[in-house]
């Protein structure tokens, strides 16, 4: 065979495919780490999922009043006569921004109380208790700026069936007090009251912290999520998480309920301006009644009159439609001197609406120029007068209230023009009846103020009706669909997912150890890293054995390892199959020292020796010998006494080890110059006197990337066993032995991986079931047939 033949077992170096069940197999030897590793990530997770608060979503849907109130006023429509149910657009996102509101929320958690908050101690955690669940109660009598301002901690310890004591952060004493009983603090007066009596129990400890309602604002602010449901629908759902679900519904309907307090009170501002300008008008007209009355009561008395009809019946016939028109237009006249003299004296206010003025222009312009002024106060609670909003709506009052008065003024004079109209048709019919008595004339202007103010009296009663109406069916901006409602699975923490991350976590950690490992790891480890590297024959590998014996091959032992040297053994002889010598020489060798050469050489030649050859061991790393230590024999003469005696033969160096069955000729004393003695010639007197003498020769070398010892003498050797130690040498290294075997430095050069570890993946394992171990591993047994082809 030359040396760069076709190696016995090489590979396809371009298959790139990676074996799925190697690389398994790899990471299922270290299966402990993640068992480990998988069972401590899980008992994290329980721990986890066991102590931390579980948090609950909570949730209420509401319904915005739309354009035209149909959603919420069908039931009211026998009023739409009265114009009590005017349709007003509602800005969802201005809903949605004032249930935000920092005044909305302060005043939830002013009457919840909920800057109150109290904790229970457990044995490992300490959680929040509702108030409605606390055992006790606490009653602050001082709910002042100074109270809603406060930080500050305590604690309650039940010391009996009534008695406590009041603790500050420090367990410094502040109170000792019996239920019910009036306690002063610096933070105001307080009452404690037994809310729960079946869960008090003595030396019970409850913690108390009251904090500043703006910073419980603020949370909620940032927790609370409301968005619409539906981009075509006002329908709006509004969410709270939190731990405690009773809290976090109260707090949502509550806030709905306070949203709706706000609307109602803000749509009633204008029936309940409207009703107090109607009663004190009432005031007014009702002595003006009473002044006229007695001016009729004293006419006719003064007059004995009781009926006056007789004289003047066919024209007081056709006056009274006049009368009537004249009666309408001086009603007209004082309604909007009124509303005049309202508006030039209430700047900036709601104006009266529904009083029934003929002018449909003031009445629309009054009912828009209250609305503008709604919505400003409404957006101003939650913003500042410079919000472009803002200034634009006082841009829109102020042109409406100019155009109300400027229209009140043309509305007077068009009235007074009518009126001086129909007063000198009046005239005219009045001198119809100049035949008329004095008497019925004075009587006539008397009665005539009298229905006037009667007219008006009975008009503003029936609009101060009209408005109580109004303000009794004021309704609120939006309707529950879902009052507020919690799930029972909480959304925090997921038990299926942190459970499953655990599982990932546990198996990804180790397995990014091990990778991480394996990535680093630099060492050789099997056939496939030195194939990667050149294209020498492979005898076959050694297995990694926990025998403290160096000679592990004897006729009785079928372990792995002295099957693997069986093989060996069968794998030599097809390399020696060309050329067929009476003799063989076998040299052995490896890269750096400890790789097991000298080990391999001593079995191999156990091995041989089991086959009835006549074997001889020759020790030749005399710089570093280790076949007397291996053998636990008593230092003689060796090859370095042969080597620098010429009296010497062959034979006097020899020993015989009956015990394994071979010769051998140990490297004796180590000497100064080991080159020059292995130069001098006499080297090769021993291997032509064993070549005459055995059927092998097995030569145990220096390593080669050390010492030149090897190099000098190789050319004496049939077949060069390079050893090369799994899991040892640095795979940089086999730079060493792919430079002998390119550059035919080692005379017919195969390898032998020494130390490989099956149980890791690494190496093929032997005995197939057969050996002592019982172990059916895998074998060598395509080499055969590899061999064999390289030898055809």
């Amino acid at each position: 065979m030359t040396q760069h033949e076709q190696p016995i077992n090489t590979v396809n170096l371009n298959d790139d495919t990676v074996n799925i069940r190697q690389e398994l197999e790899k990471y299922a030897y270290y299966w402990k780490w993640f068992v480990l590793s998988v069972f401590l990530a899980l008992v994290v997770a329980y721990a986890y999922l066991r102590y931390t608060p579980k948090t609950y979503e909570v949730s209420t849907t509401i319904l915005i009043n739309d354009e035209n109130g149909a959603s919420f006023a069908s039931e009211l429509s026998a009023f739409e006569d009265l114009g009590l149910m005017g349709g007003s657009q509602t800005s969802l996102e201005n809903e949605i921004e004032l249930l935000k509101s920092r005044t909305l929320l302060a005043q939830v958690v002013k009457e919840l109380e909920l800057n109150v908050k109290y904790y229970a101690a457990g044995r490992v955690k300490t959680s929040e208790v509702y108030a409605k669940n606390s055992p006790v109660k606490f009653t602050f009598f001082t709910k002042d700026s100074l109270f809603y301002e406060s930080d500050t901690m305590f604690s309650i310890k039940i010391t009996g069936a009534n008695e406590f004591v009041l603790s500050d952060i420090n367990e410094n004493k502040i109170s000792t007090g019996v239920f019910g009983e009036n306690i002063k603090t610096n933070f105001g007066d307080i009452t404690v009251t037994p809310l729960n009596a079946n869960k008090i129990g003595v030396n019970e400890e409850l913690t108390v912290r009251i904090v500043p309602v703006q910073s419980v604002v603020s949370g909620y602010r940032n927790s609370i999520q409301i968005q619409p449901i539906n981009k075509n629908a006002s329908v709006i759902k509004i969410s709270l998480v939190d731990q405690l679900k009773v809290k976090a519904a109260d707090v949502l309907n509550k806030l709905v309920t306070i949203y709706n307090e706000e609307v109602v009170e803000d749509k009633s501002i204008v029936s309940k301006k409207t009703d107090k300008f109607i009663n004190d008008r009432l005031a007014i007209i009702t002595k003006d009644l009473e002044t006229v009355e007695s001016d009729v009561e004293e006419f006719k008395t003064t007059n004995n009159i009781t009926n006056i009809n007789s004289e003047a019946s066919l024209v007081l016939d056709a006056n009274a439609e006049i009368e009537k028109r004249i009666v309408d237009l001086n009603t007209q006249l004082k309604l909007a001197n009124y509303v005049d003299d309202y508006l030039k004296g209430n700047e900036g206010d709601l104006i009266p609406a529904n009083l029934g003025l003929s002018n449909e222009s003031i009445s629309s312009n009054t009912q828009k120029y209250n609305e503008l002024l709604l919505e400003r106060d409404r957006i101003l609670q939650s913003s500042s007068k410079l919000n472009p909003v803002i200034i634009n709506l006082e841009n829109q009052i102020k042109g409406l209230r100019s155009n109300i008065s400027q229209s009140l003024s043309n509305f007077k004079s068009s009235l007074e023009i009518s009126l001086n109209d129909v007063k000198r048709q009046d005239y005219i019919l009045n001198s119809k009846i100049s035949s008329v008595p004095k008497q019925e004339k004075e009587f006539r202007e008397i009665q005539r103020q009298q229905q006037i103010i009667e007219s008006l009296y009975l008009y503003l009663l029936k609009k101060r009706e009209e408005n109580a109406i109004s303000l009794a069916s004021t309704i609120p901006n939006s309707k529950i669909i879902d009052k507020a409602y919690g799930s029972k699975v909480p959304v925090a923490p997921k038990k299926n997912i942190i459970l499953l991350a655990a599982l990932l976590i546990g198996l990804i950690v180790p397995f990014a150890f091990i990778y991480i490992k394996f990535l680093l790891d630099n060492k050789v480890h099997g056939k496939k890293d030195i194939e990667a590297m050149f294209s020498a024959p492979i005898l076959g590998d050694i297995p990694k054995t926990t025998h403290t014996k160096k000679v592990v091959v004897s006729d009785t032992d079928r372990s792995g390892i002295a099957e693997a040297f069986r093989l060996l053994r069968t794998n030599i002889n097809f390399m020696f199959s060309k050329g067929v010598k009476e003799s063989k020489i076998i040299f052995l060798s490896s890269t750096i020292s400890g790789e097991g050469k000298t080990f391999i050489a001593i079995n191999t030649a156990s091995v041989l020796g089991l086959s009835s050859k006549k074997v001889l061991l020759i020790g030749a790393d005399i710089r570093n010998p280790k076949i007397i230590d291996y053998l636990e024999m008593e230092n003689s003469k060796g090859l370095t006494h042969f080597l620098r005696n010429e009296e010497l033969s062959p034979k006097d160096v020899v020993n015989r080890i009956e015990a394994y069955g071979f010769d051998m000729i140990h490297s004796g004393i180590i000497p100064p110059n080991p080159a020059e003695l292995l130069m001098n010639g006499r080297f090769e007197e021993v291997i032509n006197w064993g070549k005459e003498n055995y059927d092998y020769i097995i030569v145990d070398t220096a390593p080669v990337s050390l010492v030149t010892d090897t190099l000098l003498i190789s050319s004496y050797a049939d077949l060069f066993i390079y050893v090369i130690r799994a899991n040892y040498l640095d795979k940089r290294l086999l730079e060493v032995p792919k430079t002998m075997y390119n550059e035919n430095r080692l005379p017919n050069m195969a390898v032998l991986i020494n130390d490989t570890d099956y149980e890791r993946g690494y190496g093929y394992g032997y005995g197939y079931g057969y050996g002592n171990d019982g172990a059916a591993k895998k074998s060598n047994k395509g080499l055969f047939n590899k061999i064999k082809k390289k030898i055809k």
